[in-house]
């Protein structure tokens, strides 16, 4: 079953969250605890929003999202920040079905994309991802700053 995030899911999402960053091998740049989740997702102006799959009673995945804008088209469109399905229940349909909510949202909004990221290694979830005809932006590149990057050019 597919829905909607409620506040009791939030120790739930952060626990595969912490598992999402070991299988993306990177355990130790997760830092996200209960009330920062509760708070992205249920505060008066939520920053985030979240749907996930449960299998008898239990979260066995989850897709966590927040609105980006298009100039060029004049509309919002879904960043889907993180999708993931616990191993065991992998192959199932869940992720798709997430991801078709995700899609399903967009149109029933009127918004223009739905677009995430994915690591080149990760070929099986790149194998998913075009076999629901979603198209990779290999002529774009990610820029990232943070840390004390960051602070410095921030501080000028």
């Amino acid at each position: 079953m597919i829905r909607r995030a409620e506040p009791r899911d939030v120790p739930a999402i952060v626990t595969l969250v912490h598992e999402l960053a070991a299988y993306e091998k990177a355990p130790d740049e997760c830092h996200l605890v209960d009330e920062q989740l509760h708070t992205a997702l249920f505060s008066e102006t939520p920053a985030l929003f979240g749907h996930v799959a449960e299998v008898d009673g239990r979260l066995e995945g989850f897709a966590l999202w927040f609105l980006n804008f298009s100039t060029w088209r004049g509309v919002h469109g879904i960043y889907l920040e993180d999708l993931y399905v616990r191993p065991d229940n992998r192959g199932r349909g869940l992720g798709k079905a997430l991801l078709r909510t995700l899609a399903e949202e967009c149109e029933t909004r009127g918004y223009a994309r739905l677009e995430w990221w994915v690591l080149n290694w990760n070929e099986p979830a790149i194998e998913f991802y075009r076999s629901v005809r979603a198209v990779p932006m290999d002529e774009w590149t990610v820029f990232r700053l943070t840390d004390d990057a960051l602070a410095e050019f921030g501080r000028g």
